[in-house]
């Protein structure tokens, strides 16, 4: 398609055409943005989850599942016999009564009061010391433990001490003799005790036939420690081994060899072998080189632009955290969500975020981008993940390409689902047995998925229109408002160039609909383009209702400079009122670099006709000149308009002659190098506004006088 701009690439050395398609001053930047965004990429496909059968507990494994590699799963069922059969390994835990005990003692104590004979037979002991001495006994027959052999080889072999443990033969039989020998070495390594009092108090509580009761409570918390000893147990599964038959019942054991099998095979893949790595980043940079290539060839206005190429990269980046937080809730939750989460509806978030804050056509493409990364990455059902997710997109771009309010968001999600339920409903008859939950479910979660998009949509966009200063159609209508405050002083102070504005925003909008641009920005940013004419609005002719003109007091370069003014007061005012910067460059560039061609012709005139002393550089508007289609629609709207007032004649090829002849001194003139419209464009455009004007100039008839 031939462009109406001179192309002048053969002639700029080839280093500066690299520079000018890079932003000039901002390769930095832009290197920097690309790298982010490579390593972002590179780590999105190298640390991937391993895609593996899901099985649903309690439900027929639709097909056989054969291990990949070798590997050890933590047999739970081997663990818990194991555990079963070390309990079986123990008796019974029997107790000295302690009510027994504390009556012997008591007895022994009366023995030493009433008989002093000790005191005979001990000569080196006191009362005192045996007295402590009963206090020692008693405390360790109340704390031994007394069970069959077996038993006490068990909890010796597992470390198991929470009591002093002694083999005990036969229920009728005194105290086992160890017990004894270990109190007395126990008693003996404390010196303040002599050893005549350590034998006579030992043997007098050995003489006694002591009466045994069973510990229940401790058999109970020995049971539990001696289970809590015994090792899980690992079960090894070679590379090859049937995991599952088709059609058996889906167990739990099963699921944990589908993990472990997973887990080996993510041990397996090395992620930090520097190959690997490498081989991750050639992909990555494979993906993005074809991105970039696409937006150079088709979409080049958006490649120049780094504030546009930042925020497609922050919206993609924010949809591939989504997208990975979403599969770490799904496959690590502990509810096991996948079952319940067949369809995971993703990129319907980037794709409405990128259709409103880029446009439809990039949102297109970076779906289908999205879509390869999210396929070849995300653990999920590769063939209905795909379609579905495509499809949702698709759908939204669809509903979201003229979305004037933020509300409606909720409304296109709402209608994404409504769309997506026939597909729903084939793949639950395709793949699984139809079942009314499965169906159910499957509706609900694709439901909460679109939900979680539309908060999370409205939630980013005042964000992203802030941080990137987009305009989006929502924040247009916003400014459409009559009662802001510039357009209210517009419609009180210069009420001409008000309804001048209004005009002109009909006719753009109309051309900018002809070729696909954005009407509505042009109907929006007309409203302010003659905001500097507040300063002085009656040395413009819209505004001057009493037949004088101001400008027969001035020479015609004070004119000149006074109608030029307007555009730099308009930015002032512009940014004093904080509008957005396209409105800024509208302000700047609806003029260009044109002349004031009345006030020129009336200077050369006043030359006595030598155009040679007259620099035309004083009579022209400094620009810049239009760099976007809507920016030149406008540009030839604000022209027509104002040219059309002083037709004598309106009919349609009056008008389509006045047209044609200002498009054709505007693209001589060189106004319209810098934008992108080609010649059909241009025709378009012109043919649209005919139709425009003849609505705005239609004549009305002529009522005859009432006689």
């Amino acid at each position: 398609m031939q462009e109406l701009h001179i192309d002048e690439s053969r002639s700029v050395p080839h280093k500066r055409r690299w520079r000018e398609l890079l932003g000039g001053n901002q390769i930095v930047k832009r290197v920097i943005l690309a790298l982010s965004f490579l390593i972002i990429l590179t780590c999105f496909l190298h640390f991937r989850e391993m895609r593996l059968e899901v099985l649903e507990i309690g439900t027929r494994a639709p097909r056989y599942v054969i291990s990949q590699t070798d590997f050890r799963f933590l047999d739970e069922e081997a663990t818990q016999i194991l555990r079963q059969e070390a309990v079986k390994d123990l008796g019974a835990l029997f107790k000295v009564d302690e009510g027994q005990i504390h009556t012997y003692r008591k007895g022994i104590e009366s023995a030493l009061i009433e008989s002093q004979q000790w005191r005979a037979d001990l000569p080196k002991s006191t009362f005192e010391q045996l007295y402590a001495l009963l206090d020692r006994v008693e405390e360790f027959l109340m704390q031994a433990r007394f069970t069959d052999e077996r038993t006490v080889y068990n909890m010796d072999s597992l470390h198991v001490a929470v009591a002093p443990f002694f083999p005990l033969q036969s229920m009728e039989m005194p105290l086992p003799r160890s017990l004894w020998e270990e109190l007395l070495g126990l008693l003996r390594a404390d010196e303040k005790y002599s050893s005549e009092a350590i034998d006579y108090l030992v043997a007098a509580f050995a003489s006694h036939a002591w009466l045994l009761g069973e510990d229940f409570a401790l058999e109970r918390a020995v049971r539990q420690i001696v289970q809590s000893r015994i090792h899980d147990r690992y079960t090894p599964i070679e590379a090859g081994a049937q995991i599952i038959k088709k059609g058996e019942w889906v167990e739990p054991r099963h699921v944990t060899m589908l993990q472990a099998m997973k887990a080996s095979l993510e041990r397996s893949r090395n992620l930090w072998n520097p190959w690997s790595l490498l081989g991750s980043g050639l992909i990555a940079l494979s993906l993005m080189v074809a991105a970039l290539v696409y937006l150079h060839f088709f979409q080049r206005e958006q490649l120049r632009s780094l504030q546009k190429m930042s925020l497609l990269f922050t919206i993609i980046v924010m949809s591939l955290l989504f997208a990975k937080g979403t599969e770490y809730l799904l496959i690590y939750h502990a509810a096991n969500l996948i079952e319940l989460a067949s369809f995971p509806l993703l990129l319907p978030f980037a794709a409405l975020l990128i259709c409103v804050l880029v446009g439809s056509e990039i949102a297109m493409v970076s779906s289908f981008f999205l879509l390869i990364v999210f396929g070849s990455t995300l653990a999920v059902d590769c063939s209905a993940f795909l379609l579905i997710n495509f499809f949702t997109a698709v759908i939204t771009i669809l509903f979201a390409r003229r979305l004037h309010k933020r509300k409606k968001v909720f409304a296109v999600c709402g209608k994404v689902w409504l769309c997506s339920l026939p597909l729903i409903i084939a793949f639950n008859l395709t793949e699984h047995a139809p079942s009314v939950l499965t169906l159910a479910t499957d509706l609900i979660s694709t439901f909460v998925f679109l939900s979680i998009t539309a908060i999370l949509t409205v939630s980013l966009l005042p964000i992203l229109e802030a941080l990137f200063e987009v305009m989006t159609d929502m924040t247009l209508m916003e400014y459409m408002d009559p009662d802001h405050a510039l357009l209210r002083r517009l419609s009180l102070e210069a009420p001409g160039t008000y309804q001048h504005c209004l005009v002109v925003g009909n006719i753009s909008e109309a051309g900018a609909r002809a070729i696909g641009a954005s009407g509505l920005f042009c109907r929006v940013a007309t409203l302010y383009h003659d905001i500097g004419k507040l300063f002085n609005p009656h040395y413009f002719t819209e505004n001057q209702l009493g037949g004088f003109n101001i400008h027969q007091l001035l020479t015609p370069a004070e004119s000149t400079q006074v109608i030029i003014a307007h555009v730099s007061e308009g930015e002032v005012l512009a940014r004093k009122h904080h509008l957005p910067q396209s409105f800024i460059d509208i302000i700047r560039e609806h003029h260009g670099t044109t002349m004031v061609y009345y006030f020129y012709c009336k200077q050369v005139e006043q030359m006595g006709g030598d155009t040679t002393k007259v620099s035309e550089k004083l009579f022209r508007y400094p620009g810049p000149k239009p760099r976007s289609k809507e920016s030149a629609i406008i540009m030839i709207a604000d022209t027509v308009e104002a040219a059309s007032r002083s037709m004598n004649e309106v009919t349609e090829e009056a008008v389509a002659d006045i047209v044609d002849k200002l498009v054709a001194e505007k693209a001589e003139d060189g106004q319209f190098d810098e934008c992108e419209l080609t010649f059909e464009e241009l025709g378009k455009v012109k043919r649209a506004m005919v139709k425009a004007l003849m609505v705005t100039r239609h004549l009305r008839i002529k009522y005859p006088d009432r006689g």
